[in-house]
């Protein structure tokens, strides 16, 4: 798929995601799986060569990557970017930039919409892609942050992600859950377009379980929300909440237990080194010019 289509064709309240994005922020702790999934991409580090020295943690609150990143890369250079929303709901990152630097030398909070430090080893997104419209406008971003020879390394979640979850609804007549993930090819096919090389994609499904539809849907609601444009706008009722509670029975296993998929997929890319462009104008002197036909000239008339 077309870069700008894929961007196109994932419907999502951007509203919603901010909204979403700021109770998450006043929790205090990540979600469980972001933690989960940042110490499995971090094990994938010690497979790329480079040691990045400078890092970007592009929401690093909600990507709850500081301990992975710590212990991966010990004594790199790290800057937090977080969203406005996480910046205007914590009132922790607001703090004197004296407490800042006394409290952690090494991070250094930054506005996602404001200017971020370029030159960077590795640019490091932990779970936010699906929070992002615009995919193929964010990995334009990163590149030109990227020194030559950076990379990025990302995780989001990928369109097996609730599967049994989007069934029940379905069945039901509820509409979508939530938005549409990405496929993690048309993630490889955005960082291509952005002027990556070498994107390496794969995937994982990991599989959540609970003893009750109650504990199900707490999770869900700290894992985030729904952000589809077609969702049900106004408030729920408690009969329509029963309904739900009796849907989700139909998720239990042999086990006795509720389970949800989720689709996680990582990806890196490498900026490469600047060429020189082929076929690039030389400049020669008038005056060598003319010398150099005077010494043409006189060494024809010798051999005549």
């Amino acid at each position: 798929m077309d870069a700008a289509r894929a961007a196109e064709a994932r419907p999502i309240d951007v509203n919603a995601v901010e909204a979403i994005v700021r109770r998450l922020a006043t929790r205090g702790e990540a979600p469980w799986l972001h933690g989960e999934v940042a110490g499995r991409m971090a094990a994938r580090l010690a497979f790329i060569r480079r040691r990045p020295v400078r890092i970007v943690d592009w929401w690093s609150t909600l990507g709850a990557s500081a301990a992975a990143l710590e212990r991966a890369c010990p004594g790199a250079r790290r800057f937090a970017v977080e969203p406005p929303a996480v910046l205007h709901a914590r009132p922790s990152t607001r703090v004197p930039w004296w407490r800042r630097v006394k409290r952690d030398a090494g991070v250094a909070p930054l506005d996602e919409g404001g200017e971020v430090p370029g030159g960077l080893d590795l640019v490091w997104a932990n779970m936010m892609l699906p929070a992002v419209a615009d995919p193929p406008a964010l990995f334009a971003r990163w590149h030109g942050l990227l020194a030559p020879e950076g990379f990025v390394m990302f995780s989001a979640l990928g369109p097996g992600t609730l599967r049994e979850l989007r069934a029940v609804y379905a069945a039901a007549g509820w509409g979508p859950p939530a938005a549409e993930f990405v496929d993690m090819h048309d993630y490889g096919d955005m960082l291509l377009h952005a002027g990556f090389s070498d994107p390496v994609m794969d995937q994982e499904t990991i599989v959540l379980r609970w003893q009750s539809p109650e504990a199900l849907l707490l999770e869900l609601r700290a894992l985030g929300g729904n952000a589809h444009p077609s969702r049900a706008q106004a408030l729920r009722t408690p009969r329509w909440r029963a309904r739900l509670l009796a849907a989700l029975e139909s998720l239990r296993a042999a086990d006795g237990r509720l389970g949800l998929s989720f689709e996680v997929a990582y990806g890196h890319a490498f900026k490469g080194a600047p060429r020189a462009r082929a076929g690039a104008p030389t400049t020669v002197p008038l005056d060598d010019m003319r010398a150099l036909l005077r010494r043409r000239s006189s060494t024809s008339t010798g051999h005549r």
